[in-house]
Protein backbone atom coordinates (compact mmCIF):
# COMPACT_ATOMS: atom_id res chain seq x y z
CA UNK A 1 0.00 0.00 0.00
CA UNK A 2 1.41 3.38 -0.98
CA UNK A 3 0.37 6.92 -1.77
CA UNK A 4 2.65 6.92 -4.82
CA UNK A 5 1.45 5.70 -8.24
CA UNK A 6 5.11 4.83 -8.81
CA UNK A 7 7.75 3.99 -6.19
CA UNK A 8 10.66 4.49 -8.61
CA UNK A 9 11.72 7.87 -7.25
CA UNK A 10 11.78 6.64 -3.66
CA UNK A 11 15.48 6.30 -4.34
CA UNK A 12 18.76 8.14 -4.04
CA UNK A 13 20.17 9.99 -7.01
CA UNK A 14 23.41 8.05 -7.04
CA UNK A 15 21.59 4.83 -7.93
CA UNK A 16 20.69 6.39 -11.28
CA UNK A 17 24.06 8.04 -11.86
CA UNK A 18 25.76 4.68 -11.24
CA UNK A 19 23.52 3.08 -13.84
CA UNK A 20 24.32 5.89 -16.26
CA UNK A 21 28.08 5.48 -15.81
CA UNK A 22 27.86 1.68 -15.99
CA UNK A 23 25.94 1.91 -19.25
CA UNK A 24 28.69 4.09 -20.69
CA UNK A 25 31.38 1.60 -19.62
CA UNK A 26 29.45 -1.43 -20.84
CA UNK A 27 29.15 -3.01 -17.36
CA UNK A 28 25.49 -2.24 -16.57
CA UNK A 29 24.34 -5.64 -17.80
CA UNK A 30 26.85 -7.69 -15.83
CA UNK A 31 25.16 -10.34 -13.68
CA UNK A 32 25.32 -9.19 -10.05
CA UNK A 33 24.34 -10.32 -6.56
CA UNK A 34 23.37 -7.75 -3.94
CA UNK A 35 22.78 -8.61 -0.30
CA UNK A 36 21.09 -6.91 2.64
CA UNK A 37 22.71 -7.60 6.00
CA UNK A 38 23.67 -5.94 9.26
CA UNK A 39 27.24 -5.80 10.49
CA UNK A 40 26.03 -5.75 14.08
CA UNK A 41 22.83 -5.63 16.11
CA UNK A 42 22.26 -1.99 17.10
CA UNK A 43 22.02 -1.32 20.81
CA UNK A 44 23.73 -4.66 21.51
CA UNK A 45 20.36 -6.34 21.37
CA UNK A 46 20.47 -10.11 21.31
CA UNK A 47 18.50 -10.66 18.09
CA UNK A 48 16.69 -8.73 15.37
CA UNK A 49 13.34 -9.40 13.70
CA UNK A 50 12.85 -9.38 9.93
CA UNK A 51 9.90 -7.20 8.92
CA UNK A 52 8.94 -5.27 5.81
CA UNK A 53 9.37 -7.99 3.20
CA UNK A 54 5.73 -7.85 2.18
CA UNK A 55 5.93 -4.08 1.82
CA UNK A 56 9.04 -4.43 -0.35
CA UNK A 57 7.10 -6.66 -2.71
CA UNK A 58 4.28 -4.11 -2.81
CA UNK A 59 6.82 -1.39 -3.64
CA UNK A 60 8.47 -3.55 -6.31
CA UNK A 61 5.12 -4.06 -8.01
CA UNK A 62 4.92 -0.28 -8.50
CA UNK A 63 8.60 0.32 -9.27
CA UNK A 64 8.14 1.74 -12.77
CA UNK A 65 9.47 4.93 -14.33
CA UNK A 66 6.33 6.33 -15.88
CA UNK A 67 6.35 9.35 -18.14
CA UNK A 68 6.12 11.66 -15.10
CA UNK A 69 9.21 10.14 -13.43
CA UNK A 70 11.23 10.09 -16.66
CA UNK A 71 10.30 13.72 -17.35
CA UNK A 72 11.49 14.74 -13.88
CA UNK A 73 14.82 12.93 -14.25
CA UNK A 74 15.30 14.50 -17.70
CA UNK A 75 14.49 18.01 -16.47
CA UNK A 76 16.82 17.58 -13.50
CA UNK A 77 19.64 16.63 -15.87
CA UNK A 78 20.56 13.55 -13.84
CA UNK A 79 21.35 10.99 -16.56
CA UNK A 80 21.95 10.71 -20.30
CA UNK A 81 19.30 10.18 -22.95
CA UNK A 82 20.28 6.54 -23.32
CA UNK A 83 19.70 5.93 -19.61
CA UNK A 84 16.41 7.82 -19.74
CA UNK A 85 15.26 5.36 -22.39
CA UNK A 86 16.42 2.47 -20.20
CA UNK A 87 14.48 3.88 -17.24
CA UNK A 88 11.33 4.25 -19.31
CA UNK A 89 11.47 0.52 -20.07
CA UNK A 90 12.62 -0.63 -16.63
CA UNK A 91 11.06 -3.74 -15.16
CA UNK A 92 12.90 -5.91 -12.65
CA UNK A 93 13.55 -9.31 -14.21
CA UNK A 94 15.79 -10.89 -11.60
CA UNK A 95 15.32 -13.07 -8.52
CA UNK A 96 14.95 -12.07 -4.88
CA UNK A 97 15.46 -14.40 -1.92
CA UNK A 98 14.95 -13.40 1.67
CA UNK A 99 14.50 -14.50 5.25
CA UNK A 100 10.86 -15.36 5.74
CA UNK A 101 9.19 -12.36 7.38
CA UNK A 102 9.08 -12.79 11.15
CA UNK A 103 12.32 -14.78 11.42
CA UNK A 104 14.89 -13.59 13.91
CA UNK A 105 18.31 -12.64 12.55
CA UNK A 106 21.86 -11.92 13.66
CA UNK A 107 24.98 -10.05 12.43
CA UNK A 108 25.89 -11.23 8.95
CA UNK A 109 22.50 -12.79 8.24
CA UNK A 110 21.66 -12.35 4.51
CA UNK A 111 18.18 -10.93 5.05
CA UNK A 112 17.56 -10.23 1.36
CA UNK A 113 19.46 -11.30 -1.76
CA UNK A 114 18.80 -9.60 -5.09
CA UNK A 115 20.19 -11.15 -8.28
CA UNK A 116 20.01 -9.68 -11.77
CA UNK A 117 21.99 -7.27 -13.87
CA UNK A 118 23.90 -4.57 -12.02
CA UNK A 119 21.56 -1.88 -13.33
CA UNK A 120 18.37 -3.80 -12.56
CA UNK A 121 19.41 -4.54 -8.98
CA UNK A 122 21.23 -1.41 -7.90
CA UNK A 123 18.23 0.89 -8.44
CA UNK A 124 16.28 -1.03 -5.79
CA UNK A 125 18.77 -0.32 -3.01
CA UNK A 126 17.18 2.72 -1.40
CA UNK A 127 13.56 1.58 -1.35
CA UNK A 128 14.55 -1.85 -0.02
CA UNK A 129 16.70 -0.41 2.76
CA UNK A 130 14.22 2.28 3.75
CA UNK A 131 11.52 -0.36 4.28
CA UNK A 132 13.61 -3.09 5.91
CA UNK A 133 15.53 -0.73 8.20
CA UNK A 134 12.44 0.88 9.66
CA UNK A 135 10.09 -2.09 9.79
CA UNK A 136 12.71 -4.40 11.30
CA UNK A 137 13.56 -1.81 13.95
CA UNK A 138 9.91 -1.51 14.99
CA UNK A 139 9.31 -5.27 14.90
CA UNK A 140 12.40 -5.85 17.05
CA UNK A 141 11.18 -3.31 19.61
CA UNK A 142 7.72 -4.89 19.52
CA UNK A 143 9.19 -8.33 20.09
CA UNK A 144 11.10 -7.15 23.15
CA UNK A 145 7.94 -5.52 24.49
CA UNK A 146 5.84 -8.65 24.02
CA UNK A 147 8.55 -10.65 25.78
CA UNK A 148 8.30 -8.22 28.69
CA UNK A 149 4.49 -8.38 28.72
CA UNK A 150 4.40 -12.14 29.41
CA UNK A 151 1.44 -12.81 27.11
CA UNK A 152 -0.58 -9.82 28.26
CA UNK A 153 -1.86 -8.13 25.07
CA UNK A 154 0.11 -5.20 23.64
CA UNK A 155 -1.68 -2.62 21.49
CA UNK A 156 -0.07 -0.15 19.06
CA UNK A 157 -1.04 3.52 19.60
CA UNK A 158 1.81 5.47 18.00
CA UNK A 159 0.31 7.14 14.93
CA UNK A 160 0.41 10.64 16.43
CA UNK A 161 4.14 10.35 17.09
CA UNK A 162 5.21 9.43 13.55
CA UNK A 163 4.98 10.47 9.91
CA UNK A 164 1.49 9.59 8.76
CA UNK A 165 2.62 6.91 6.28
CA UNK A 166 5.33 5.53 8.55
CA UNK A 167 2.63 5.10 11.20
CA UNK A 168 0.89 2.58 8.95
CA UNK A 169 4.14 0.68 8.42
CA UNK A 170 4.83 0.73 12.17
CA UNK A 171 1.46 -0.78 12.97
CA UNK A 172 2.10 -3.60 10.49
CA UNK A 173 5.58 -4.27 11.86
CA UNK A 174 4.30 -4.26 15.44
CA UNK A 175 1.96 -7.15 14.64
CA UNK A 176 4.91 -9.21 13.39
CA UNK A 177 6.57 -8.54 16.75
CA UNK A 178 3.51 -9.77 18.65
CA UNK A 179 1.14 -6.80 19.02
CA UNK A 180 -2.55 -7.60 18.55
CA UNK A 181 -4.22 -4.31 17.66
CA UNK A 182 -3.70 -0.79 16.35
CA UNK A 183 -5.36 2.58 16.84
CA UNK A 184 -4.54 3.50 13.22
CA UNK A 185 -7.52 2.87 10.99
CA UNK A 186 -5.56 2.95 7.72
CA UNK A 187 -3.26 0.23 9.04
CA UNK A 188 -6.24 -1.76 10.25
CA UNK A 189 -7.94 -1.48 6.85
CA UNK A 190 -4.85 -2.14 4.77
CA UNK A 191 -3.51 -5.12 6.69
CA UNK A 192 -6.49 -6.63 8.48
CA UNK A 193 -5.31 -5.62 11.96
CA UNK A 194 -7.83 -5.34 14.78
CA UNK A 195 -8.70 -1.63 15.32
CA UNK A 196 -8.75 -0.47 18.95
CA UNK A 197 -9.61 2.74 20.81
CA UNK A 198 -12.35 4.46 22.78
CA UNK A 199 -11.81 7.98 24.13
CA UNK A 200 -9.15 10.45 25.26
CA UNK A 201 -9.03 12.99 28.08
CA UNK A 202 -10.55 15.62 25.78
CA UNK A 203 -13.80 13.65 25.72
CA UNK A 204 -14.06 13.81 29.51
CA UNK A 205 -13.12 17.49 29.55
CA UNK A 206 -15.78 18.24 26.94
CA UNK A 207 -18.56 17.31 29.37
CA UNK A 208 -19.72 19.21 32.44
CA UNK A 209 -18.90 16.28 34.70
CA UNK A 210 -16.86 13.08 34.53
CA UNK A 211 -19.98 11.06 35.24
CA UNK A 212 -21.75 12.62 32.27
CA UNK A 213 -18.80 11.76 30.02
CA UNK A 214 -18.78 8.14 31.22
CA UNK A 215 -22.53 7.84 30.81
CA UNK A 216 -22.36 9.19 27.26
CA UNK A 217 -19.56 6.82 26.27
CA UNK A 218 -21.35 3.79 27.68
CA UNK A 219 -24.58 4.75 25.97
CA UNK A 220 -22.64 4.93 22.70
CA UNK A 221 -20.25 1.99 23.06
CA UNK A 222 -21.85 -0.31 25.62
CA UNK A 223 -20.71 -1.40 29.06
CA UNK A 224 -17.84 -3.47 27.62
CA UNK A 225 -15.98 -0.28 26.72
CA UNK A 226 -12.82 1.05 28.39
CA UNK A 227 -13.17 4.21 30.45
CA UNK A 228 -10.22 6.55 31.03
CA UNK A 229 -10.33 7.19 34.79
CA UNK A 230 -7.41 9.53 35.52
CA UNK A 231 -8.55 12.86 34.09
CA UNK A 232 -9.25 14.04 37.64
CA UNK A 233 -9.08 11.81 40.72
CA UNK A 234 -8.46 8.14 39.93
CA UNK A 235 -10.31 6.67 42.90
CA UNK A 236 -13.38 8.78 42.23
CA UNK A 237 -13.11 8.00 38.51
CA UNK A 238 -13.13 4.25 39.12
CA UNK A 239 -16.10 4.57 41.45
CA UNK A 240 -18.09 6.52 38.88
CA UNK A 241 -17.08 4.22 36.01
CA UNK A 242 -18.33 1.08 37.77
CA UNK A 243 -21.50 2.82 38.95
CA UNK A 244 -22.45 4.15 35.50
CA UNK A 245 -21.84 0.76 33.86
CA UNK A 246 -24.04 -1.01 36.40
CA UNK A 247 -26.79 1.53 35.99
CA UNK A 248 -26.65 0.72 32.28
CA UNK A 249 -27.16 -2.95 33.08
CA UNK A 250 -23.68 -4.51 32.97
CA UNK A 251 -20.17 -4.69 34.35
CA UNK A 252 -17.58 -2.33 32.94
CA UNK A 253 -15.16 -3.85 30.43
CA UNK A 254 -12.00 -2.03 31.51
CA UNK A 255 -10.48 1.10 32.97
CA UNK A 256 -7.43 2.81 31.51
CA UNK A 257 -4.60 4.42 33.50
CA UNK A 258 -2.46 6.96 31.65
CA UNK A 259 -0.44 8.82 34.29
CA UNK A 260 1.31 8.66 37.62
CA UNK A 261 2.99 5.66 39.22
CA UNK A 262 1.38 2.97 37.11
CA UNK A 263 2.52 0.07 39.30
CA UNK A 264 1.09 1.60 42.48
CA UNK A 265 -2.01 2.81 40.66
CA UNK A 266 -2.70 -0.62 39.20
CA UNK A 267 -2.59 -2.33 42.60
CA UNK A 268 -4.80 0.33 44.14
CA UNK A 269 -7.34 0.24 41.31
CA UNK A 270 -7.45 -3.57 41.26
CA UNK A 271 -8.16 -3.61 44.97
CA UNK A 272 -10.86 -0.96 44.54
CA UNK A 273 -12.51 -2.83 41.67
CA UNK A 274 -12.48 -6.13 43.56
CA UNK A 275 -13.88 -4.49 46.70
CA UNK A 276 -16.71 -3.11 44.58
CA UNK A 277 -17.35 -6.58 43.16
CA UNK A 278 -16.16 -5.56 39.66
CA UNK A 279 -13.82 -8.53 39.47
CA UNK A 280 -14.21 -8.94 35.70
CA UNK A 281 -13.31 -5.31 34.92
CA UNK A 282 -9.83 -5.21 33.43
CA UNK A 283 -7.04 -2.66 33.72
CA UNK A 284 -5.13 -1.35 30.73
CA UNK A 285 -2.20 1.05 31.05
CA UNK A 286 -0.64 3.55 28.67
CA UNK A 287 1.78 6.51 29.20
CA UNK A 288 5.04 6.37 27.24
CA UNK A 289 5.72 2.68 27.84
CA UNK A 290 8.76 0.77 26.59
CA UNK A 291 9.96 -2.77 27.23
CA UNK A 292 11.58 -1.80 30.53
CA UNK A 293 8.45 -0.06 31.84
CA UNK A 294 6.38 -3.06 30.77
CA UNK A 295 8.78 -5.41 32.57
CA UNK A 296 8.48 -3.26 35.70
CA UNK A 297 4.71 -3.77 35.55
CA UNK A 298 5.00 -7.57 35.51
CA UNK A 299 4.00 -7.95 39.15
CA UNK A 300 1.17 -5.45 38.86
CA UNK A 301 -2.43 -6.53 38.11
CA UNK A 302 -2.39 -5.15 34.58
CA UNK A 303 -4.30 -6.86 31.76
CA UNK A 304 -2.99 -5.05 28.65
CA UNK A 305 -0.63 -2.33 27.48
CA UNK A 306 -1.03 0.50 24.99
CA UNK A 307 2.30 1.56 23.50
CA UNK A 308 2.99 4.56 21.28
CA UNK A 309 6.12 6.70 21.00
CA UNK A 310 8.70 4.15 22.09
CA UNK A 311 7.33 1.49 19.76
CA UNK A 312 7.17 3.53 16.55
CA UNK A 313 10.68 4.89 17.16
CA UNK A 314 12.18 1.45 17.72
CA UNK A 315 12.45 2.04 21.47
CA UNK A 316 15.43 4.32 21.00
CA UNK A 317 16.80 2.50 17.94
CA UNK A 318 14.80 3.75 14.93
CA UNK A 319 16.83 1.87 12.30
CA UNK A 320 18.10 -1.68 12.03
CA UNK A 321 21.32 -0.32 10.44
CA UNK A 322 21.12 -2.74 7.51
CA UNK A 323 23.19 -2.22 4.37
CA UNK A 324 22.83 -3.28 0.70
CA UNK A 325 26.12 -4.43 -0.80
CA UNK A 326 27.36 -6.00 -4.02
CA UNK A 327 28.77 -9.42 -3.04
CA UNK A 328 29.30 -11.10 -6.43
CA UNK A 329 29.47 -9.99 -10.05
CA UNK A 330 30.19 -11.26 -13.52
CA UNK A 331 33.68 -10.94 -14.93
CA UNK A 332 34.35 -9.82 -18.48
CA UNK A 333 34.74 -13.50 -19.45
CA UNK A 334 31.30 -14.38 -18.08
CA UNK A 335 32.42 -16.20 -14.92
CA UNK A 336 31.23 -15.06 -11.47
CA UNK A 337 33.51 -13.53 -8.85
CA UNK A 338 33.01 -12.85 -5.17
CA UNK A 339 33.54 -9.19 -4.27
CA UNK A 340 33.69 -7.51 -0.87
CA UNK A 341 34.57 -4.26 0.86
CA UNK A 342 37.74 -4.40 2.97
CA UNK A 343 37.28 -1.04 4.72
CA UNK A 344 38.02 -0.85 8.44
CA UNK A 345 34.82 -1.44 10.47
CA UNK A 346 32.77 -1.56 7.24
CA UNK A 347 33.97 -4.77 5.65
CA UNK A 348 31.70 -7.28 3.97
CA UNK A 349 31.85 -10.96 3.01
CA UNK A 350 31.66 -11.82 -0.68
CA UNK A 351 29.53 -14.38 -2.46
CA UNK A 352 25.88 -15.34 -2.78
CA UNK A 353 24.83 -16.47 0.72
CA UNK A 354 22.43 -19.22 1.69
CA UNK A 355 21.48 -19.29 5.37
CA UNK A 356 20.21 -21.94 7.75
CA UNK A 357 19.74 -22.46 11.46
CA UNK A 358 20.97 -25.45 13.40
CA UNK A 359 19.08 -26.95 16.34
CA UNK A 360 19.78 -29.48 19.07
CA UNK A 361 17.74 -32.62 19.65
CA UNK A 362 15.17 -30.66 21.70
CA UNK A 363 14.56 -28.15 18.92
CA UNK A 364 16.51 -25.37 20.60
CA UNK A 365 18.41 -23.19 18.10
CA UNK A 366 22.18 -23.50 18.38
CA UNK A 367 23.61 -21.37 15.58
CA UNK A 368 23.32 -19.57 12.26
CA UNK A 369 25.06 -21.27 9.31
CA UNK A 370 25.72 -18.96 6.35
CA UNK A 371 27.18 -20.52 3.21
CA UNK A 372 28.76 -18.56 0.36
CA UNK A 373 28.12 -20.53 -2.82
CA UNK A 374 28.08 -20.26 -6.61
CA UNK A 375 24.38 -21.08 -6.77
CA UNK A 376 21.35 -21.13 -4.49
CA UNK A 377 21.04 -24.89 -5.02
CA UNK A 378 24.65 -25.49 -3.95
CA UNK A 379 24.02 -23.60 -0.71
CA UNK A 380 20.80 -25.48 0.03
CA UNK A 381 22.57 -28.81 -0.51
CA UNK A 382 25.24 -27.78 2.01
CA UNK A 383 22.59 -26.81 4.57
CA UNK A 384 20.80 -30.14 4.11
CA UNK A 385 24.06 -32.03 4.58
CA UNK A 386 24.65 -30.19 7.86
CA UNK A 387 21.04 -30.52 9.06
CA UNK A 388 20.35 -26.77 9.08
CA UNK A 389 16.84 -25.42 8.56
CA UNK A 390 16.80 -23.08 5.51
CA UNK A 391 15.81 -19.55 6.49
CA UNK A 392 15.31 -17.95 3.09
CA UNK A 393 12.43 -18.24 0.66
CA UNK A 394 12.20 -17.25 -2.99
CA UNK A 395 10.17 -14.04 -3.12
CA UNK A 396 10.64 -13.09 -6.77
CA UNK A 397 11.41 -15.48 -9.63
CA UNK A 398 12.44 -13.93 -12.94
CA UNK A 399 10.68 -10.72 -12.00
CA UNK A 400 7.47 -12.51 -10.95
CA UNK A 401 6.44 -11.77 -7.37
CA UNK A 402 5.29 -14.76 -5.31
CA UNK A 403 1.87 -13.51 -4.27
CA UNK A 404 1.82 -15.87 -1.29
CA UNK A 405 3.92 -13.30 0.56
CA UNK A 406 1.51 -10.41 -0.01
CA UNK A 407 -1.84 -12.20 0.11
CA UNK A 408 -4.43 -11.82 2.84
CA UNK A 409 -3.41 -13.61 6.02
CA UNK A 410 0.35 -13.39 5.43
CA UNK A 411 0.76 -10.85 8.25
CA UNK A 412 -0.75 -13.31 10.73
CA UNK A 413 1.50 -16.04 9.37
CA UNK A 414 4.54 -13.79 9.81
CA UNK A 415 3.53 -13.13 13.42
CA UNK A 416 3.20 -16.85 14.06
CA UNK A 417 6.53 -17.47 12.33
CA UNK A 418 8.13 -14.94 14.66
CA UNK A 419 6.65 -16.55 17.77
CA UNK A 420 8.07 -19.92 16.72
CA UNK A 421 11.45 -18.51 15.70
CA UNK A 422 11.82 -16.57 18.95
CA UNK A 423 10.61 -19.46 21.08
CA UNK A 424 13.40 -21.67 19.70
CA UNK A 425 16.13 -19.28 20.85
CA UNK A 426 18.15 -19.97 23.99
CA UNK A 427 16.85 -18.33 27.16
CA UNK A 428 19.58 -15.67 27.09
CA UNK A 429 17.97 -14.20 23.95
CA UNK A 430 14.93 -13.15 25.97
CA UNK A 431 16.89 -10.89 28.30
CA UNK A 432 16.33 -7.17 27.81
CA UNK A 433 19.84 -6.20 28.94
CA UNK A 434 22.60 -5.44 26.43
CA UNK A 435 24.54 -8.50 25.38
CA UNK A 436 26.11 -10.54 22.63
CA UNK A 437 24.00 -12.04 19.82
CA UNK A 438 21.96 -14.96 21.11
CA UNK A 439 23.32 -17.29 18.42
CA UNK A 440 26.81 -17.53 16.91
CA UNK A 441 27.09 -17.19 13.13
CA UNK A 442 29.37 -19.54 11.19
CA UNK A 443 30.42 -18.42 7.69
CA UNK A 444 31.45 -21.13 5.21
CA UNK A 445 32.75 -20.43 1.68
CA UNK A 446 32.16 -23.14 -0.92
CA UNK A 447 32.21 -20.66 -3.81
CA UNK A 448 34.29 -21.85 -6.75
CA UNK A 449 35.75 -19.83 -9.56
CA UNK A 450 37.78 -17.16 -7.74
CA UNK A 451 41.47 -16.86 -8.51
Amino acid sequence: MTNFPSTALLTDMYELTMVDSAMMSGTADRASVFEVFGRRLPGRRRYGVVAGTGRILEALRNFRFTEAEVDYVREAGIVSDATLEWLANYEFKGDIYGYAEGEVYFPGSPLLTVTGTFADAVVLETVILSILNYDSAVATAASRMTIASHDRPCLEMGARRMHERAAVAAARASVIGGFVGTSNLEAARSYGIKPIGTAAHSFTLLHDTEEEAFRTQIESMGTDTTLLVDTYDVERGVELAVKVAREAGGELGAVRLDSGDLVAQAFKVRNQLDTMGATTTKITVTSDLDEYAIAALNAAPVDSYGVGTKLVTGSGIPTAQLVYKLVARERADGSMQEVAKLSDSKGSVGGLKVAGRTHDETGRATGELVVSAQTWEDGLAYLKEHKARPLQVKLVDGGQIDEDYTREGELARAAERHRNSRAALPYSAWRLSDGDPALPTTMVDIFEGDD
